[in-house]
C-alpha cells in the first residue's frame, strides 16, 4: 500500500491538517464531508479523542474550553457521547440531557467564558452518568448511508464518515442551529 503524498501518517489529509489550524466555511466543510466513505456502526466501537473543527458555528471551541475528551462505544446499544476530563484527568461520562445546548448556542461568548468553564468544572461530578446516552444506526444523511449516533434524551444525532482506519469526520445534526457542528475523532488505540 503506497502513502497518498498529501497525507502524513501523523497529521492527515492536507485539508484536515490546514482545518485544524484555520476555519473554512460550512460550505467546504459540508463538501469534505459529503466527500468521505460512509462507515458501518461497529467500526466506531472503542474510546475515540475528539476535537471541534471550526467552521463559525456558535459551538467552535466551546466543548475543549470544558475540558471534553471525546466519545465511547462500548457497543451498538452502549454509547457515552460525552466524555469529559475529570479532577484527575481521567475521562468521565456526562449524561448530555443536563447539558444546556440551547442556552450555550444562544449565548455561545457566555458559554466559553472563565466563569462558565469554572462553574462547569465544579459541577462536573453532578452531571457524570454510568448509564449509556446515545446508541449507534446506520442512517442515510446527505445521500450516504453511515454510522449515526442517535442521543437518548437530546433530539442530536451524530452522523460520521471515515477519514481513515483511526480517525473519523463527525457531523452534529442539532435542532435550532442553522449549520451544523463538525469535529474530529481519533481512536484511542492503546485501548484496543
Amino acid at each position: 500500500m503506497t502513502a497518498d503524498p498529501a497525507e502524513s501518517p501523523v497529521t492527515g489529509p492536507d485539508w484536515l491538517t490546514a482545518w485544524r489550524t484555520a476555519p473554512i466555511t460550512s460550505a467546504d466543510a459540508l463538501r469534505r464531508f459529503d466527500g468521505l466513505p460512509g462507515l458501518a456502526p461497529s467500526a466506531l466501537l472503542g474510546r475515540w479523542r475528539g476535537i471541534g473543527l471550526a467552521t463559525g458555528h456558535p459551538l467552535d471551541g466551546l466543548l475543549e474550553a470544558l475540558g471534553w475528551h471525546g466519545k465511547a462505544f462500548e457497543s451498538v446499544e452502549r454509547v457515552h457521547p460525552l466524555l469529559f476530563r475529570g479532577a484527575s484527568g481521567t475521562p468521565v461520562a456526562l449524561d448530555p440531557a443536563l447539558m444546556p445546548v440551547s442556552l450555550a448556542l444562544r449565548c455561545p461568548t457566555l458559554a466559553r467564558s472563565s466563569p462558565v468553564a469554572a462553574a462547569f468544572r465544579a459541577a462536573l461530578p453532578m452531571l457524570t452518568t454510568r448509564a449509556p446516552a446515545a446508541r449507534l444506526d446506520r442512517l442515510v444523511y446527505r445521500g450516504k448511508s453511515s454510522a449515526a449516533m442517535l442521543y437518548h434524551r437530546q433530539p442530536i444525532i451524530d452522523h460520521f464518515r471515515a477519514v481513515d482506519n483511526d480517525r473519523v469526520l463527525g457531523l452534529m445534526e442539532l435542532p435550532g442551529s442553522q449549520e451544523p457542528y463538525l469535529f474530529l475523532l481519533t481512536r484511542e488505540r492503546d485501548l484496543i
